[in-house]
C-alpha cells in the first residue's frame, strides 16, 4: 500500500515554497492577476507586501512586467490559473521571456479536468504542449504538495524560464521531505520489470494504485514519476524501456503534444517499446465534480492498469 501524510491541494505548496524562498532571498518578487488567495499566494503578499504586484486581470501585462523584473535583476513569479497563465500571453512569454531567456518563473495552477464545477474554459488541458514547445522553457509537474514545493524552490535557483503546473483540488500527500528532487531527474517510485507506468502531476498518485491492481493479477509494474518534462530524463526513460519493454504513460492533459508525446519522442528515437497513452482524447473538459470527471474522462486506477494490460498484449 502506498503511505499518505494527509490531503492537501498543490497550490498551497507553491505558495509555502514561494514564502519559503521570500525569507532567504530578497531578490524573490511575486506577481499575481486577481486570484492570490485562490492560487495561494496571498501569505507571500502579507509578509513581503513591498515584492508583491497584483495587476488585475490582465495577463499579458502580468508577464511583461515579471520580464521587466526580471531585467532588473529580481526572480519574479507570476501566478494564475494554469490556462491564463500560458494561453492568453503565450506571445510575450515567447518573444519577451524566452527569446531573452529571461528569469522568470510561471506558475499555471487550476490545471487539469480537476478544477472541476469551472469547466472547460478554466480547465487547462493544453498548456504542456504549448509550454514545452518554447525554446528554453522547463516545464515541472509536481506530484503532491510537497514536491510542489520542492520544485517551486528549485526553480528559483534554475537559470531561466520555467513553468510548473499544479492544481485546485485537494489530492494526496506522498512523498516526504526527504524524497529526492531534482529538476530533469525522474524518480522511481515502485519497482518492477513486466510493465512500466510513467505518470507526472496529480496521475503518479493513480498511477500507483494501478500498480497494486495489477500486482493482484500477478504483474510486477514500475511507476516512475516523471515530474520534469523538459528537460526530460532520458536516460531513465530508455533504461526502463529496455528492462520491461512495455510503457504506459499517464497524464491529466490532451494527449496531442503533452507528456506522453514527450516519452515517445525520446523511445522512438532510442530505444522503440510498445506505449500506450492515458490521456484526455482531444476533448474539452466540462463543469462537474472533480472525482465524476477523473473517470468520465477515464483518468483513474482502473483505466491506466486497463492500458497496462493491453499494453502487455503487444510486448
Amino acid at each position: 500500500m502506498v503511505e499518505v501524510f494527509g490531503n492537501k491541494a498543490t497550490r498551497f505548496g507553491f505558495g509555502e515554497g514561494l514564502v519559503e524562498l521570500g525569507k532567504e532571498n530578497t531578490k524573490i518578487f511575486a506577481l499575481g492577476a486577481d486570484t492570490t488567495t485562490s492560487v495561494a499566494i496571498n501569505d507571500f503578499k502579507e509578509m513581503f507586501p513591498d515584492r508583491f504586484l497584483n495587476v488585475g486581470i490582465a495577463e499579458t501585462n502580468l508577464l511583461g512586467m515579471a520580464a521587466g523584473l526580471a531585467v532588473a535583476g529580481f526572480i519574479p513569479f507570476v501566478s494564475t490559473y494554469g490556462v491564463f497563465a500560458s494561453g492568453r500571453p503565450w506571445e510575450q512569454i515567447r518573444t519577451t521571456i524566452c527569446y531573452s531567456n529571461l528569469n522568470v518563473k510561471i506558475g499555471g495552477s487550476h490545471s487539469g479536468l480537476m478544477v472541476g464545477p469551472d469547466g472547460a474554459t478554466h480547465q487547462a488541458l493544453e498548456d504542456i504542449a504549448i509550454m514545452r514547445c518554447l525554446p528554453r522553457m522547463k516545464v515541472v509537474v509536481p506530484c503532491d504538495l510537497i514536491e510542489t514545493k520542492k520544485a517551486v524552490i528549485s526553480s528559483a535557483y534554475s537559470d531561466g524560464p520555467v513553468y510548473i503546473r499544479y492544481g485546485r483540488e485537494n489530492t494526496p500527500i506522498f512523498t516526504r521531505d526527504a524524497t529526492p528532487f531534482v529538476i530533469g531527474k525522474a524518480n522511481v517510485l515502485r519497482d518492477g520489470n513486466d510493465v512500466t507506468i510513467m505518470a507526472c502531476g496529480t496521475m503518479v498518485y493513480e498511477s500507483l494504485m494501478a500498480a497494486e491492481i495489477l500486482e493482484k493479477k500477478g504483474i510486477k509494474t514500475k511507476v516512475v514519476n516523471i515530474h520534469t518534462i523538459k528537460p526530460i530524463d532520458e536516460e531513465t526513460i530508455i533504461a526502463t524501456a529496455k528492462e520491461c519493454g512495455a510503457i504506459v504513460t499517464v497524464e491529466e492533459h490532451q494527449l496531442y503534444g503533452g507528456f506522453g508525446s514527450a516519452i515517445a519522442e525520446v523511445l522512438v528515437k532510442n530505444f522503440p517499446v510498445p506505449v500506450e497513452m492515458v490521456g484526455v482524447k482531444d476533448k474539452f473538459g466540462e463543469s462537474g465534480k472533480a472525482i465524476d470527471l477523473m473517470a468520465k474522462y477515464e483518468l483513474k486506477d482502473v483505466n491506466i492498469a486497463d492500458a497496462a494490460l493491453k499494453v502487455l498484449k503487444r510486448k
